[in-house]
């Protein structure tokens, strides 16, 4: 293994803590600090040869400056954030060393079949490698892909899931009328939705704002809502059917 000491910082949150056990199932010296960052918990900083950042992305820039002055100057400095464009160019310019983006998609309970995590090469030759082979020990699935194109991605995979769930059930906010009227198909949306509305809501408001990309996604997805009539509708559907057979495997 490439790496001899791991430090996860923000280890009292769900993912932090989730984290910091893979690492020590693996024989790896593992560490975790947070809140507050003083200079007893910065100094298990100073031989640490990962330091894995579990902090929300509009905190990572306050953090990095706090760790730079304690790592070493050949620690890899990488973060878990879901968003990679602004944490990207907050750890570049905040550290000297390697720097390695990673988001796990998914949560800290993970399913067999969810473990991929993108992993966003920044600065160091063998960084990324190593931080590939780490995740891949923790039995998830790593796989490269750039700042952009997982921005990008992400304003799609969570920003419009989001946003057009808030805006569905905003708009048919619960009333007693609706109840006598509630579908099984409309039973199974809100069954789904739920988590998303009611535990994650903050959250995923906070990356829509974080993500470049939300506004243009957000934009064709106006211009989506505009179809009005049944042959535009169809078109929709069309392109719906073929996007579900493409990833009907994946979701099974």
């Amino acid at each position: 293994m490439s790496f001899g000491k791991v430090v996860i910082v923000g280890s009292g949150g769900r993912m932090g803590a989730m984290l910091l056990q893979r690492v020590e199932s693996c024989g790896i010296a593992g560490c975790g600090i947070d809140q507050p960052l003083d200079d007893k918990a910065l100094g298990h900083c100073a031989d640490a040869d990962l330091a894995l950042l579990c902090v929300p992305a509009s905190c990572i820039a306050d953090v990095v400056s706090r760790l730079a002055p304690v790592l070493p100057a050949e620690a890899v400095l990488a973060d878990i954030a879901s968003v990679k464009v602004q944490p990207m160019k907050a750890m570049l310019a905040g550290w000297s060393g390697p720097v390695v983006g990673t988001h796990p998609l998914f949560g800290p309970t993970p399913a067999r079949k969810e473990t991929a995590v993108a992993v966003v090469p920044g600065r160091g030759k063998q960084a990324a490698g190593n931080v590939i082979e780490l995740f891949t020990a923790f039995g998830f699935s790593p796989f490269r892909t750039t700042a952009h194109a997982h921005d990008k991605a992400m304003a799609v995979m969570q920003g419009l899931n989001f946003l057009s769930e808030a805006a569905f059930f905003g708009m048919v906010r619960a009333s007693e009328k609706l109840k006598p009227f509630m579908t099984p198909s409309f039973k199974r949306r809100f069954r789904a939705a739920r988590k998303l509305m009611l535990d994650d809501g903050e959250l995923f408001t906070g990356l829509l704002g974080e993500n470049p990309y939300s506004a243009g996604v957000l934009r064709q997805y106006r211009r989506a809502l505009s179809s009005g009539s049944a042959e535009e509708v169809a078109g929709l559907l069309a392109n719906a059917r073929t996007w579900g057979e493409l990833i009907e495997s994946e979701v099974r």
